[in-house]
Formats: structure tokens, C-alpha cells, sequence
């Protein structure tokens, strides 16, 4: 009994809502609990901070795993199979439910819970930004409060009752995964299953952040993560380039780049993304530095610079025949949330750019938005306009056509 209610645990005070079944598993390391549970502040209200059940998911840690909040751990350790059990907890063991919080949110939106280009643990990150992403969790960080935890156990597996995920593992077996993983990214790689072998490197990527957290930035056994996590993370960027995400391409090169400034490959596929997108300037810029790093690249290089000279020269062939059409047709200025769907690139030393439209009221090329020139989701007049693949794939075509005013 004074196991199952945590009787004389400092700060944990628990009240059973609903007995569970048998007795007490057995919580050993390497067990993984699956549950749902409901975080909530001690106010008049019993504000919500988060709910699993309305995520739709359940949560899943393994005993002895390092999980951040162990408190978890203690709480669980106390239950049955399908209890629900309240507990009121101190400070002294919600000080980093913020930043718990933070990942478990990031996953439920479907974002990674590990910045790759942020190479700081989560609570250095959080100084050197000023936020979490989120006001309550800020407020929370920044004024610790006692919270309630409603927890409801699912299910209890010991080790030998499940399969391992890479998230499950400790910091050895995960380091063990990597090159496992990366050898299986390269084969799919090979096989042209690229979103298959993004997955793999992603999740090798995942392995190796979650191990140099640990370590401190900059120093040796930081840095040899840091060299494997780029790897993979330039492998991830040939498969995007496959695929033809080549904004996210230009993304997480450029994040290395600015970490790194000596990685050719970094380079060399951030120069092919901007050739797809008709990034000229920049393009030509990103090869010229491949030659300054490894002049061995010079076939490379130039194969792909005569690649760029005839793409630019097709599509300024194709944009004068559409001018000479009467094609491109003068649009109203997006309203509402749509605004920031297309910016305007301005040339350097002109911030103004006479002659062009003003921001508000936009250009656009509807015949070319319809196939939108190989998935990259460019939208052109001239050179002036840009909208983003990820942004603009999901919407409906039908819609865009009603906005403009125009029809097929």
C-alpha cells in the first residue's frame, strides 16, 4: 500500500481515480510504459497544459532510458495495469516539464523534437532564444509552479516483449544503430527508394543529436558527432534533391554552411538546389567556393554550370515568348494570411526596386503555376517573385484560381 500511493515521497502527494488490475509490474531498466496523461497547473481552473488523449496518441518511455522528466518514472512505478492516478507534484520535480513539454508538442505537430542545425542542449537553446516556440511553456520556464499529473498506464512490456526502437535505445546501442542505419539509407539510395532512405538517415541523424547533447559543444568527442551528423545530414540532402524539395535542400545546407564553412559537399548541393530554382547569382556564387575548396571538382563544376547557363537560357527564351503572348495579367493584392505567401526579391543596392509592383500588389504567371515548373513551386515575373514549394503544394488549385479572379 504505501508503494502504491507513494506515501513519504517528498513532494509527491497521489490520489487513485480509478483501481487498476493485479498487482504492481515489475519496473525494471530496459521495461517500456506505455500511458496516457494529462498535465495541468494548480489553479482555480485545473488549466490544461497538455492531454495525450486529445493528441490521440499515448505516451512511451523506457525505465532507466534517461528520460528528462524522471519523476515520470517514480509516478508510474506506483500503478497497475489501467489505473488512473492523480499526482500533485512540487517544483522541485516540474522544474523541466517545459522543455519535456516542448518535444512531446513538436512530435504531436509532426516536426522533429531535435533541431539539427541548433548544436546547443535544450536549456541552452532556450537562454539563447528567449523562448520555447510557446507562451504557456515560456511562463512555465520562467516561473516554476507545482502541477497535477493524471496518469492512466496502458501497458507495461519487459525487454525481451518488444522491439527496440532507435529512440528506446541508450546512448551505446544508438551509436551502434548509426552506421547500420546509414548503410541502410545508402542502399535504398542506390535502389532510387529515396523518401525510404531519408527516413533512415533522419532517424540515424536523430541517434547521433540525442548522444551529443550530452557532450559539451565544441570539444573532441562533440565534434566527431558533429562530422557524422553532417554526413548524413548531406546523404538526407542528395535524396531531397531526388525528390525535388529543393528549398529544403538549400535549408539545411546552408545551416551547416554557417556552422561549418569548409564542407564542399555542402556547397556543391546547395549550388544544384539553387539551379533548379533559378538562383543564378547565388548558384555560380556556391560553385566558385567548391572550386576555392577542391579544385579536383573542375569537371563536376563545370558540367553543372553548363547545366545552369542552359536552364537560364530556356527560361528567358520561354519568358519572352509568354511577355509576347500578353500573358502575364496584373493580380490583386493577397489578403489576410495569404500574404506572406510571395515575397519580392529586391537586387542588391536597390531596396526600392523601381519599376516593379509594389509588395502589396503581385504579378503572377498563372500557366506557370499550374504545373509549376518541376515541382520546385517558383513562381516568376522576371526574377522578382518567389513562393515556396512547401507552401504552396498543399493548397488547391481551384482556390488560387478563385483569389486571382481569373479561370481556366
Amino acid at each position: 500500500m504505501k508503494d502504491a500511493l507513494l506515501l513519504g515521497s517528498e513532494g509527491i502527494k497521489k490520489t487513485i481515480l480509478h483501481g487498476g488490475s493485479g498487482d504492481i509490474p515489475k519496473f525494471v531498466t530496459g521495461v517500456k510504459v506505455t500511458f496516457h496523461f494529462r498535465t495541468q497547473l494548480c489553479d482555480d481552473e485545473r488549466t490544461v497544459i497538455d492531454d495525450s488523449k486529445a493528441v490521440g496518441t499515448p505516451m512511451e518511455i523506457v525505465i532507466g532510458n534517461m528520460f528528462k522528466l524522471d519523476i515520470w518514472e517514480t509516478l508510474l512505478s506506483s500503478m497497475r495495469i489501467g489505473e488512473v492516478a492523480e499526482f500533485w507534484c512540487d517544483t522541485v520535480h516540474t522544474g523541466v516539464y517545459p522543455l519535456v513539454s516542448k518535444s512531446m508538442r513538436r512530435i504531436a505537430e509532426g516536426k522533429d523534437p531535435v533541431d539539427w542545425h541548433i548544436h546547443t542542449c535544450g536549456m541552452a537553446n532556450m537562454f539563447a532564444y528567449h523562448s520555447l516556440g510557446y507562451e504557456d511553456l515560456d511562463e512555465l520556464m520562467k516561473e516554476p509552479k507545482p502541477l497535477y499529473f493524471v496518469l492512466e498506464l496502458l501497458k507495461v512490456q519487459q525487454p525481451r516483449e518488444y522491439d527496440r526502437e532507435t529512440w528506446a535505445l541508450s546512448d551505446e546501442e544508438r551509436l551502434k544503430a548509426v552506421p547500420v542505419l546509414h548503410g541502410q539509407g545508402n542502399k535504398l539510395y542506390k535502389q532510387g527508394r529515396y523518401q525510404e532512405a531519408t527516413q533512415k538517415y533522419k532517424e540515424a541523424i536523430i541517434c547521433i543529436k540525442n548522444v551529443q547533447t550530452k557532450e559539451k559543444a565544441w570539444d573532441v568527442p562533440w565534434m566527431k558527432l558533429e562530422k557524422m551528423a553532417n554526413t548524413l545530414t548531406l546523404n538526407y540532402c542528395q535524396c531531397l534533391l531526388r525528390m525535388e524539395e529543393y528549398y529544403e535542400v538549400i535549408e539545411h545546407t546552408t545551416d551547416i554552411i554557417n556552422q561549418h564553412p569548409g564542407i564542399v559537399k555542402a556547397y556543391y548541393l546547395r549550388g544544384k538546389a539553387h539551379v533548379e530554382v533559378w538562383n543564378e547569382a547565388e548558384a555560380r556564387q556556391d560553385f566558385s567556393r567548391v572550386l576555392d575548396l577542391n579544385p579536383g571538382m573542375k569537371k563536376a563544376v563545370k558540367k553543372e554550370l553548363a547545366i545552369l547557363n542552359m536552364r537560364m537560357e530556356e527560361k528567358n527564351k520561354e519568358d519572352k515568348l509568354k511577355y509576347k503572348a500578353g500573358r502575364l495579367r496584373p493580380s490583386l493584392p493577397f489578403q489576410g494570411e495569404s500574404e506572406p505567401l510571395l515575397h519580392r526579391q529586391r537586387s542588391p543596392g536597390d531596396p526600392e526596386a523601381p519599376g516593379l509592383p509594389h509588395p502589396g500588389h503581385h504579378l503572377l504567371h498563372l500557366p506557370r503555376l499550374a504545373h509549376q515548373h518541376r515541382g520546385t513551386g517558383v513562381l516568376h515575373h522576371g526574377e522578382h517573385l518567389v513562393a515556396s514549394s512547401k507552401v504552396l503544394k498543399p493548397l488547391n488549385m481551384l482556390l488560387l484560381v478563385h483569389m486571382m479572379g481569373q479561370c481556366y
